[in-house]
């Protein structure tokens, strides 16, 4: 049985979907927040794709004093410093690995998907597409980092084959994420083989905002153009 809370999607606006992104919301978030927050930036609805928000397990969560909150892994601190939570980030796996094989078997094939999320939803998104399913046609993050000594990088030194292109943006004024974790975070991933592009969006704090959700926009279309 499924941990994961409610799902809303905004469905395909042609007669056909035949391809699926996976927007991952930041911790404390739910998917219907994170989607009506896109909506306010942008018209984030395309012919061909179903946009799918999920909600993350509500669960202990230690930067939030241990109380139960929506984040699909916990961490021991926000910090690029401290040690993933490795057994928290296996639990997670196995539902993006569901909720990908279920696409699958309805007939979107993993080169038809583009996973992407804010904050921690970024991160997940960054574990799924160089760690779990490699054959995914993109990844997106938006205000997120990867820990100093990430699995993910551990990962890609055993293989860098078939990686998806990466688009990371950040905000030079975030209180939250340092900008500097996410370009950390780009160059190393750089290093190991993957191509993409970083944006540094001026005077953004710790959230998205519409040049950024413009910037994803065309990402996809060109990742997932109609077939």
């Amino acid at each position: 049985m499924s941990r994961l809370g409610a799902f809303h999607v905004t469905k395909h606006t042609g007669g056909k979907h035949s391809a699926t992104l996976f927007y991952f919301h930041g911790s404390g978030g739910t998917g219907e927040n994170m989607k009506e927050w896109v909506r306010l930036m942008v018209d984030f609805a395309f012919p061909h794709i179903n946009v799918v928000y999920p909600t993350a397990p509500a669960q202990p969560y230690t930067p939030a004093g241990g109380l139960l909150s929506n984040v699909w892994f916990d961490r021991a601190d926000i910090s690029a410093e401290v040690p993933e939570r490795l057994q928290s980030i296996a639990e997670i796996e196995k539902e993006v690995r569901h909720l990908i094989q279920k696409e699958n078997e309805a007939g979107i094939p993993s080169n038809r998907i583009i996973v992407g999320g804010f904050s921690m939803g970024g991160c997940l998104a960054l574990h799924t597409a160089y760690r779990w399913v490699r054959d995914v046609a993109g990844v997106f993050a938006f205000s997120s980092f990867l820990n100093e000594n990430s699995i993910v990088y551990e990962d890609l030194q055993k293989s860098q084959h078939n990686l998806p292109p990466l688009l990371q943006l950040h905000g030079n004024r975030d209180t939250m994420v340092q900008l500097v974790w996410g370009q950390s975070t780009f160059e190393n991933l750089k290093k190991l083989g993957v191509k993409g592009e970083f944006h540094i969006l001026d005077r953004l704090d710790h959230s998205i905002n519409k040049r950024g959700m413009n910037i994803i926009k065309k990402f996809v279309e060109e990742q997932l153009p109609p077939i």
